[in-house]
């Protein structure tokens, strides 16, 4: 008969080989309309009009569609938009999210609890609600048109301020207390401590912020209405309006604007992991 010991390395090798498999299955889910996207790119109509359909290409050297998309089209001019973009809201993000959570974890003041609670609650508000007021507000001020009007409805996140608040909780306030009697102020102790103490979560929410304003579709929709305003998501599809019948262009211009996302996700998938355990240890 077999021992306990032996049955539970059993379970959980079964357990290990079980969960390989899920993950092997579900990436294969995620990765394969991305590949389709990239392989589509190198065909012609004539490859996607055949019965049955192709996956892959009958050939990967033809370039055609990416050239055509990179010099004949605005794509290289809306992918420097959305990147200005994506990074200016990126960085202003990061810092007001970890100067209001460095505030939130270790100033004590009247209400902070109640203010905490008030500025994460706001992410159960969707943000189509407020699409009518924000659109308002930045055309009275008269940035249509504009970098700053794009990017100014990014720059607070209540989640980030939430997940730097309990990454900074992490750090004892005892050594808080020390640095302040070698002289160490707030200022030098948020940069020199709190900072690199947090590379992992701010790699994690920085590389997330970047996606998520690098394909936001509907606010640049709105705020913009000049061609060489326009962001990568929304000059998509102004592509394939105005060119239906090239369905090579139009996969084209989605694997050259899913490169860049491709890129970093593989650079910094495994600080982006560390960076959201590190996020929920203490609360």
């Amino acid at each position: 008969m077999k021992t306990a010991n032996e049955k539970a390395r059993q379970y959980k090798k079964f357990q290990y080989y079980f969960s390989s498999i899920l993950s092997i299955i579900l990436g294969l889910i995620i990765v394969l309309p991305l590949f389709y996207a990239i392989c589509s790119g190198f065909k012609d109509n004539i490859n996607f009009d055949s019965y049955p359909p192709r996956i892959l290409p009958e050939t990967f050297t033809n370039l055609s569609n990416f050239i055509y998309i990179m010099t004949k089209t605005l794509i290289p001019r809306y992918m420097l938009n959305s990147f200005v973009i994506a990074l200016s809201a990126t960085l202003v993000r990061l810092i007001f999210s970890t100067l209001a959570a460095y505030a939130f974890a270790f100033f004590n003041f009247k209400g902070k609890n109640i203010l905490f609670f008030i500025i994460v609650g706001t992410m159960m508000i969707p943000s189509e609600a407020l699409l009518i007021s924000n659109y308002l507000t930045v055309s009275k001020l008269g940035l249509l048109n504009t970098y700053t009007g794009i990017i100014c409805v990014y720059f607070v996140s209540a989640s980030q301020v939430f997940m730097f608040r309990q990454s900074f909780k992490t750090i004892s306030g005892a050594l808080r207390d020390a640095a302040y009697i070698d002289g160490c102020g707030d200022i030098l102790f948020y940069i020199k401590i709190c900072i690199p103490v947090s590379k992992p979560v701010i790699t994690a929410l920085g590389l997330s912020s970047f996606i998520n304003v690098w394909n936001t579709y509907l606010w640049p929709l709105l705020v913009t209405n000049k061609e060489k305003m326009r962001t990568v998501q929304v000059g998509i599809t102004m592509l394939s309006n105005s060119d239906s019948n090239a369905k090579g262009h139009i996969f084209a211009g989605i694997g050259i604007i899913l490169i860049p996302m491709i890129v970093l996700f593989a650079i910094s998938q495994r600080n982006m992991v560390r960076g959201i355990s590190s996020g929920a240890v203490k609360g």
